[in-house]
């Protein structure tokens, strides 16, 4: 049984687990906790390798979950890296890798807390370790899949943490208690083709599409909220495919990007993109079709009992009183915040997705031991 984080990443950090690809780390999961006394299943589907792991009884009144990823993105061009992506590699108190950081160091450590926890001091209650190998990717077929299969079979979350790389500066410096809400807007824009001397010939639907994404970027969506900053819109692409500088095209693309706060919702939000979109093609004679995709809605988990617990063992291990946070991306949190409260916490995320992802390598004992006082903290 392993119960070295360091180690543990290590191991983890040496698999090479490109989403969706399981690598050997869930299998290494599986082995180690089932070790250490953990009931271990899988909850495989599309593909994706996914684990849920208990230690205690099913039915317990209380059940604290851990919830990671193994999966990583893409190194790149390893010639850019210092050192192999998937070789862990230490240098000067640093352990080099892709996901060392996001967030093979954050499974390792809260596998480890938790195993020391219940071999040391074993509590009136459950913990469930769940890790999946589609996080990075479209998350269809991971945290979604087992919380299906938690349901199907009967088990349950009082509280969660997730162990994504949360803080900013320094270990404990930020928790994050919610996520804005992300979506995806698509647009093409059908017109007339004709020469570009001859304008009046044609429909130009550049110029149709452009003025629309100015029109939604310059769009003020909100103030912020209490607890959220302001809601961004982003205008990520627009293209034509159109070489020829003599040719009004017949056709224009654009998408945008949103991430909005608790001040929307993703359908109250499309509903505003097609009010737009069919004035400007009224206005026009452009036809302007519309496709979104909802990576998922915004989410807070107000601050109170769970929050104060997490802050409290971060306080008592770094000295730190962290903020709490809403900004960043999606993570998974957004799909447990429907089966139980749910805060993130974990490293600096300065390096993750970069060349040369590092962790130091103090830091991940250290978050070991704060995951370690969250559990004594929870069950005493």
């Amino acid at each position: 049984m392993n119960r070295d984080p360091v180690e543990l990443t290590r191991q983890l950090v040496r698999c090479r687990t490109v989403t969706p690809e399981e690598g050997g780390a869930i299998s290494l999961l599986d082995s180690t906790l089932r070790d250490a006394g953990f009931d271990c299943f899988r909850a495989d589907r599309g593909g994706v390798a996914n684990l849920v792991a208990r230690w205690g009884e099913k039915a317990a009144t209380r059940t604290f979950g851990f919830n990671g990823h193994t999966d990583v993105v893409p190194p790149g061009d390893p010639e850019f890296w210092s050192a192999d992506p998937f070789a862990a590699e230490e240098r000067d108190g640093w352990l080099y890798g892709r996901g060392a950081v996001d967030m093979k160091s954050g499974v390792a450590a809260f596998v480890s807390a938790a195993i020391s926890f219940v071999q040391e001091s074993p509590p009136e209650g459950a913990i469930i370790i769940s890790v999946t190998g589609d996080e990075e990717g479209d998350a269809t077929d991971g945290t979604t899949a087992i919380l299906d299969w938690m349901s199907a079979n009967g088990e349950a979350m009082s509280d969660c943490l997730v162990g994504e790389p949360t803080s900013v500066e320094a270990l404990g410096d930020t928790i994050k208690i919610g996520r804005r809400g992300s979506m995806s807007a698509h647009f093409t824009a059908t017109g007339i083709q004709g020469h570009a001397a001859y304008p009046d010939r044609a429909r130009n639907p550049v110029h149709v599409l452009a003025r629309l994404m100015d029109r939604f970027a310059s769009h003020k969506l909100d103030d912020g909220t209490e607890h959220f900053q302001p809601s961004t819109l982003a205008v990520t692409t627009m293209d034509t495919g159109n070489a020829a500088t003599n040719v009004i095209p017949a056709a224009c693309r654009a998408s945008l990007n949103i991430r909005f706060n608790d001040a929307h919702r993703s359908g109250s939000l499309t509903a505003w993109l097609e009010e737009e979109s069919a004035r400007a093609a009224a206005e026009s004679g452009v036809e302007i079709s519309m496709e979104t995709k909802v990576a998922g809605e915004s989410f807070l988990t107000l601050p109170g009992a769970l929050s104060e617990l997490v802050a409290e063992a971060i306080q008592a291990e770094t000295g730190l009183s962290p903020d709490l946070s809403t900004t960043g991306g999606s993570s998974d949190a957004r799909f447990i915040k429907r089966h139980c409260p749910v805060v993130e916490f974990g490293l600096v995320g300065k390096t993750m997705h970069g060349v040369d992802e590092r962790v130091e390598i103090a830091q991940i004992a250290q978050l070991a031991a704060v995951y370690r006082r969250i559990l004594e903290r929870y069950f005493a």
